[in-house]
């Protein structure tokens, strides 16, 4: 399974995840901001992903729809406040199922570390306790693992 650091601040009602992924930064921009990749890497492997909406730039919005194996679909949605590519994305972060009121903030942070690696710095700023420790479910981490791992293997194909 892939390693990512994952820290739980609940003072600051903040989520970070780093990882270290064996590509350009301008290659990992590229996974995380087409909408042709998404559905290739974004959640767990057992549910498939389909982008409705995705503009990535400022103001534009984003949503995307998940389907398990039973059936049972989710939707997340959100608007994209600050754009620079290839370093730096904040948008706004809505789990539908729990309906208005609990909308978090994402940053991603992009940094080149040499030796065509890229660190990716993502951190979740929640409202409130009780929303943080709404989404910080047991398995949370394992999942962000999956994904982080399924981009990985993205990343691997693309640079063959």
């Amino acid at each position: 399974m892939t390693k990512i650091d994952f820290s739980v601040d609940k003072e600051k009602l903040e989520v970070v995840m780093t990882h270290v992924f064996n590509a350009p930064r301008d290659v990992v921009w590229e996974v995380y901001t087409n909408p042709d990749m998404i559905p290739q890497w974004w959640g767990p492997g057992n549910m498939t992903t389909t982008v409705d909406k995705m503009e990535v730039k400022e103001g534009g919005v984003w949503r995307y729809i998940q389907k398990d194996e039973q059936g049972n679909v989710n939707g997340f949605h959100g608007v994209y406040k600050e754009v620079r590519e290839p370093e730096f994305l904040s948008d706004t972060f809505n789990y539908e199922p729990v309906g208005p009121g609990h909308e978090l903030t994402e940053t991603l942070r992009l940094e080149e570390i040499g030796e065509g690696k890229t660190r990716a710095v993502s951190t979740s700023y929640f409202n409130s306790i009780e929303d943080m420790e709404g989404v910080m479910q047991p398995g949370m981490e394992e999942g962000a693992a999956e994904t982080y791992d399924r981009f990985d293997k993205l990343l691997e194909k693309i640079l063959k």
